[in-house]
């Protein structure tokens, strides 16, 4: 079903869904870009449908409102321990279609990637709702057609500004509140058909001729291990445990579940100095192929749903598009 809303109407819709959810969208956040006078787009609750920036991408992905960047576990004692509190309120997130596909690769990994789901995980994913963001034109970096992306079902209902208007084709009417606010009016969500940046995605890779292809040697020094492309990924998932003991008793603490990252130097160390990829062109293969081979021979579909977040977040602007293209065109000509 259908509906259309002015601005004062959806706003009526957003306050009573926010009794029961928080409802969290890309805003404009002044002054919180890179430098000190720029702004930057990011996730943040928000309380009118006017704050929310629907013509530019988020500089950070929408997984930090399910997927904490730090989540304390539990507390624990001398002798017993205590799960942190979950707030039960439901969550509703204004995202796009490749951030809708990327929470479906977190959850392959996070619930199906083991003999148990992440209990942590999903507790929070059960109280998440979709509403998908039309994309009618692509922005400079995405490549999501290239990755097959580009569009999505999964959403309780979807929005797209136009003509002064909210126009929404709702699936799932949350707490009956769209049908109560919003006035019939047929509607299909948009999404974009072409990139500006299209991408030759390798389908066979030959692991062997991987492995010593110059291209790693080339990134590797340029890159500078910061993490920076991991942290903005909206489906990476790698994470590491802290164990907080207080000062003011050391029997006591917390444990938490903090992001982590493949290129960030120790991530791998192992007991004895041992650690599995040891330069920054080890670890920019690793991360490159788990996106576009390892994961899809698990899990049926790529890691990376060519959002471009990694090429506007490197310092070194280094192109995970680019190079995804380069080993695509050769694979394509060692084949011919």
């Amino acid at each position: 079903m259908g509906y259309k809303y002015t601005a004062a109407a959806f706003n009526q819709l957003l306050e009573n869904l926010r009794k029961k959810h928080r409802v969290y969208a890309p805003i404009l956040l002044k002054g919180k870009g890179k430098f000190s006078d720029a702004d930057l787009v990011g996730y943040d609750e928000i309380a009118r449908v006017e704050e929310v920036v629907f013509n530019q991408k988020s500089y950070f992905s929408p997984k930090e409102t399910f997927y904490p960047i730090t989540q304390t576990l539990f507390y624990f004692t001398g002798d017993e321990f205590k799960e942190s509190v979950v707030d039960e309120k439901g969550i509703i997130v204004f995202l796009r279609a490749c951030d809708i596909q990327a929470v479906e690769r977190l959850d392959k990994i996070m619930l199906e990637n083991g003999p148990s789901p992440d209990y942590y995980y999903e507790q929070l994913r059960k109280r998440l709702k979709f509403i998908v963001m039309d994309c009618q034109e692509s922005f400079d970096s995405c490549f999501c057609v290239s990755m097959g992306t580009n569009t999505t079902k999964n959403y309780s209902a979807s929005v797209r500004y136009e003509n002064g208007l909210y126009l929404s084709d709702v699936k799932i009417d949350i707490d009956g509140l769209f049908a109560l606010y919003g006035e019939q009016f047929e509607v299909s969500p948009k999404f974009v058909e072409i990139n500006r940046q299209m991408v030759q995605v390798p389908q066979n890779l030959n692991l062997e001729s991987v492995a010593i292809n110059p291209i790693w040697e080339e990134y590797g020094a340029r890159c500078i291990a910061c993490g920076r492309c991991t942290v903005v990924c909206p489906s990476c998932s790698c994470y590491t445990m802290q164990d907080i003991f207080y000062e003011d008793n050391p029997k006591c603490g917390e444990r938490r579940r903090v992001w982590a990252s493949c290129h960030i130097d120790g991530f791998t160390d192992m007991a004895g100095g041992h650690s599995f990829r040891r330069t920054n062109g080890e670890r920019m293969r690793f991360k490159v192929m788990h996106k576009i081979n390892d994961f899809k021979q698990r899990f049926g579909v790529h890691m990376c749903v060519g959002c471009g977040r990694c090429d506007n977040a490197c310092p070194e602007y280094i192109s995970l598009a680019h190079c995804i293209d380069r080993l695509g065109k050769e694979e394509v000509g060692n084949c011919g």
